[in-house]
């Protein structure tokens, strides 16, 4: 007697939205500029000199890149010379923002899920993939969760054969 079994898939059937933010990175080279470069004895900003390097600096290499401008140098920087610089790389750089590269990729995960509609994922059993070849920061995941908490009639955290409830509504 021959006994068949049909394999199914009970993921498939869950009727779970899988949502990987990586998805939402933009694309991009990311890179630092980093004013200590510019410090006299990198202690200090010269404002002649300075203003000098800018205006002769080619700006075009920071073209249709990601920039966070930062000061890694134990050294007061004068606000005026960090508009000096935006305003020189403005009309290159696809974004920039103050801080490091971590800050730098939190700020452009801001921007891209404030441009998502969430009404999507209105009344859907949503899981928020944890783990992929993007690394995404921290609070990618916070602001996310925030704004589908909204709509989502529930979260769940991980892969869709294993995850970790995060919010259920209320019926």
């Amino acid at each position: 007697m021959e006994i068949q079994e049909t394999i199914v898939n009970k993921v498939a059937q869950s009727g779970l939205v899988t949502v990987d933010l990586a998805r939402f990175a933009p694309q991009g080279e990311r890179v630092v500029y980093d004013i200590k470069d510019n410090l006299f004895h990198g202690l200090i900003l010269r404002e002649k000199d300075f203003r000098e390097f800018v205006k002769t600096h080619d700006w075009s290499q920071y073209t249709d890149k990601y920039v966070a401008i930062t000061c890694t140098a134990d050294a007061i920087v004068p606000t005026w010379a960090y508009m000096l610089l935006a305003n020189r790389l403005e009309p290159y750089v696809k974004d920039m923002v103050f801080g490091d590269l971590n800050t730098l990729e939190t700020v452009l995960y801001e921007r891209a899920l404030e441009k998502l509609d969430m009404e999507t994922y209105r009344d859907q059993r949503v899981v928020v993939k944890g783990c992929g070849d993007i690394e995404v920061p921290e609070s990618a995941f916070v602001n996310f969760t925030a704004k589908l908490s909204k709509v989502a009639k529930s979260i769940l955290y991980g892969e869709p054969c294993s995850t970790v409830p995060v919010f259920k509504r209320k019926a």
